[in-house]
């Protein structure tokens, strides 16, 4: 029999005849243990092949959803990954198994809870044990950002290369883990009436299901859809998907460095169809960063590296009066004659980088202002222009002790 699954077809049409067993009712114990016997290593492109062809032959994705965690459970530890790409730190792939790797902290932790909670309630209490489950779950729900970025970023790549069942399929697990999590954070409620028993079957029904929802994906993932991924993309798709990230965000982890492969130059993207901004660490439509831009407790004029006045925030309350006929100005003609030498010091040191920032304090009108300028740069550290911020400080100054509580000023 050995010689049977030696080969590609062979291997597949066995998985696929062990699943449509499933399909068919046979017992899963009896197909796993068959599955376990005759299999020692499969790729892990076939797992995904044969999904595809289940699907394409007529099987219900709904159907292969339900298979899924029994065929993929047997295989754990038998897919050959020995054939899978090296990816450098950055590289989308490389984050997704940095955030693997945190939502197994999570779990791991929820199931040294799980094991002791008879000791642990009656050592902190059950509202506290609850409490502990709670945070968990509530990191946990971060896996959403985690699925959001396959979902919307990966998935279409894989589509474009005609794999569209298992994508799917994924998807369909990824909405009931949300499911699960959500339900988990639903019931890690506390109440006069719960008591051990009641924790132990929230634990076996709800909990731990949850939780382990987490770590089956996890090995789907790893084992199956990402080195497909990485067979089939190429540096050029990853970077496209790499450069949208940040739209979605991250699942527990921030990745420490910037990948750009070698070789590919991309037209730089600032916008989105949306008409969204898109800056390192996120995105803004106009109004919204126009909002916030005016809302900031402070003043803000940029002056350019050529010392023309670009812009200046329009918050309610100014602290010096502004209007566009400055725009475009030179910055020392914003200046009293008394005060441009000071101007020119400040712009000379920080063209020169002996400076990154000067700071002033002056009383005006009762008023205590605070006036600082920072030199800004570009990633080589090259001057880009100058940026006064300015700021009435008056009543935080006279502040005193501390306000832990909400309290709205009248």
């Amino acid at each position: 029999m050995s010689e049977l699954i030696n080969d590609s077809r062979s291997r597949k049409d066995l998985l696929k005849h062990m699943i449509l067993q499933l399909h068919e009712g046979v017992a899963p114990e009896e197909v796993k243990g068959r599955l376990r016997d005759l299999m020692s290593k499969i790729p892990y492109g076939e797992v995904v092949e044969v999904e595809q062809e289940l699907i394409s032959e007529g099987l219900p994705e709904t159907e292969v959803l339900r298979l899924c965690d029994i065929h993929t459970e047997v295989l754990e530890g038998k897919i050959d990954l020995s054939e899978m790409k090296i990816v450098p730190p950055g590289h989308p792939v490389d984050t997704f198994k940095k955030e693997n790797r945190e939502l197994e902290i999570q779990v791991k932790r929820l199931e040294e809870l799980y094991s002791g909670f008879t000791e642990l309630i009656e050592s902190i209490g059950i509202a506290a044990y609850l409490n502990k489950i709670h945070q968990l779950f509530n990191a946990l729900m971060d896996a959403d950002k985690h699925y959001r970025r396959k979902e919307n970023l990966l998935f279409p790549y894989l589509e474009r290369y005609g794999i569209t069942g298992p994508p799917t399929v994924m998807w369909g697990k990824h909405d009931e883990t949300r499911a699960l999590l959500k339900e988990a954070l639903a019931n890690v409620q506390f109440s006069e009436s719960m008591d051990n028993q009641k924790i132990a079957i929230l634990i076996r029904d709800t909990f731990h299901p949850a939780s382990k929802a987490v770590t089956d994906m996890i090995m789907k993932e790893e084992e199956i859809l990402l080195p497909m991924t990485l067979d089939k993309l190429s540096e050029k798709e990853w970077y496209e998907i790499y450069r949208q990230t940040n739209e979605i965000g991250y699942c527990l982890y921030d990745p420490k460095v910037e990948w750009k492969p070698e070789g590919i130059e991309l037209t730089e993207v600032s916008s989105l169809s949306d008409g969204s901004i898109i800056l390192p660490s996120g995105t803004f439509r106009l109004e919204e960063i126009l909002a916030l831009l005016n809302m900031l407790p402070i003043d803000m004029t940029f002056v350019d590296k050529d010392d023309k006045v670009k812009y200046f925030s329009q918050g309610k309350e100014r602290v010096f009066d502004r209007n566009r006929a400055i725009l475009g100005r030179d910055v020392r003609l914003c200046h009293p004659p008394s005060s441009v030498h000071v101007v020119e010091d400040i712009l000379a040191d920080f063209k020169a980088g002996r400076q990154e920032s000067a700071a002033f304090w002056i009383q005006m009108k009762g008023r205590f202002i605070h006036i600082e300028y920072f030199a800004l740069r570009g990633a080589q550290g090259e001057y880009l222009g100058t940026l006064e911020v300015s700021q009435d400080l008056t009543e935080k100054r006279a502040l005193q002790g501390e306000q832990r509580i909400l309290s709205y000023q009248k």
